[in-house]
């Protein structure tokens, strides 16, 4: 069977301040073309469909759109929700869906029930893993605690459960929204932190045959088994190094897997330039980055008379100025994104903490404190996201 394995398309997301409709239409024609060209049998979206619980209605067209596209070519789509996504929003339709080969699994109860297909070696089983928030999903799957491995791994533990009253021979393939240790991070990711921690270990998709995974938006290869496709656009300027693609997913008469990338369009390429305003207005260097989007950090000592336009004359996608002085006292004025970047909620409020009391950090007890309350935020705004 031959899977195509994509996910995090973030319909209706910007790249600073910058629409990307256009670029996204562009990836769902590739995506289309791909599925009739290469001769996929299934197509598996991994979440983050949209970018926020309530999308713009020109993002819910462009899913409409391909919806209808996959639907006519009559190739089975399974997709599941993301931590983007509203998973009750998304799942609206879905029985109706269903009788057009469109899968979405948004309900947690149904883990264990899988899309059923069939090749000329048998059965496949496709089990889709929504994004499962910790601690609204505990007492469902009967987790001890809630935190991500947990949940995870009782959602796994009833997909081993249904594949092993399954006929001998049947393949099996997950689908899952999770930041799975050992996966490399960008800037563009919502951060799931619960309990300080927000990995869980790859070993948890043991006894499957192909884990296709969501979340990270670089696409990695954490075991031959288990994959992120990544996102098929960059959304941030940490991803400029990203290769954006699809995984063609080859499974066997056996369950081995073989897998090749298929790149995605890039409608523009991004350039991360450093150096003084004049450096990089005289740069024949630069030429190259002239139609990229560009993100540009200023060293001069001090703030130059009206970069950002004089920029624009040479770079005019030029979208990020960022001031990073190389040397002396205003080297303070890095940004305050530059500061944060990389770090949790947990240890921005730590270092807060030590920053308020002069240096004295935060005791066992009060990073307890803050942890369960950042928590709790975050299963607040989980909430209320499902009640809009």
């Amino acid at each position: 069977m031959r899977i195509l394995h994509t996910s995090d398309w973030h319909l209706g997301r910007s790249f600073h301040r910058v629409s990307l409709l256009t670029a996204q239409r562009m990836f769902l024609d590739h995506l289309v073309d791909t599925v009739r060209g290469r001769q996929v049998d299934a197509v598996l979206v991994a979440g983050d469909i949209y970018d926020r619980a309530v999308p713009p209605l020109a993002a819910v067209e462009l899913f409409d759109d391909v919806l209808h596209r996959l639907a006519d070519l009559g190739v089975p789509t399974v997709m599941i929700s993301g931590n983007h996504d509203s998973a009750r929003r998304l799942g609206v339709g879905s029985g109706l869906m269903r009788r057009a080969g469109i899968h979405l699994r948004t309900d947690p109860a149904a883990c264990a029930t899988p899309v059923l297909l069939d090749d000329a070696h048998g059965p496949v089983a496709l089990y889709g893993l929504p994004y499962l928030e910790p601690a609204m999903v505990r007492e469902e799957l009967g987790a001890r605690r809630a935190d991500h491995a947990e949940v995870l791994g009782a959602a796994m533990d009833r997909v081993r459960a249904d594949l092993a009253d399954r006929p001998a021979g049947t393949r099996s393939v997950v689908l899952a929204h999770a930041f799975v240790t050992g996966g490399a991070v960008s800037d563009s990711e919502r951060d799931i932190t619960v309990g300080g921690v927000a990995s869980v270990p790859a070993a948890v998709f043991d006894g499957v045959d192909y884990a296709a995974l969501g979340h990270l938006h670089g696409a990695q290869t954490l075991s031959p088994r288990v994959r992120y496709s990544g996102s098929p656009l960059a959304y941030s300027f940490s991803e400029a190094g990203h290769r954006k693609s699809s995984w063609l997913v080859d499974l066997d008469a056996a369950g081995e897997v073989q897998a090749e990338r298929v790149d995605c369009p890039v409608p523009r390429p991004l350039a991360r330039l450093r150096g003084t305003l004049e450096q990089l207005l005289d740069d024949p260097a630069c030429a190259g980055d002239e139609e990229s989007w560009v993100e540009a950090t200023l060293t001069d000592a001090s703030r130059p008379h009206e970069p950002m336009a004089r920029l624009a004359k040479r770079f005019p996608h030029i979208v990020s100025l960022v001031f990073d002085p190389d040397e002396g006292p205003t080297r303070s004025l890095a940004s305050y994104a530059q500061r944060l970047r990389g770090r949790s909620d947990q240890e921005i409020a730590e270092d807060f903490v030590e920053h308020v009391r002069a240096g004295r950090v935060a005791d066992a007890d009060e990073r307890a404190e803050l942890r369960s309350a950042i928590d709790d935020v975050r299963v607040d705004d989980t909430v209320r996201e499902v009640a809009r």
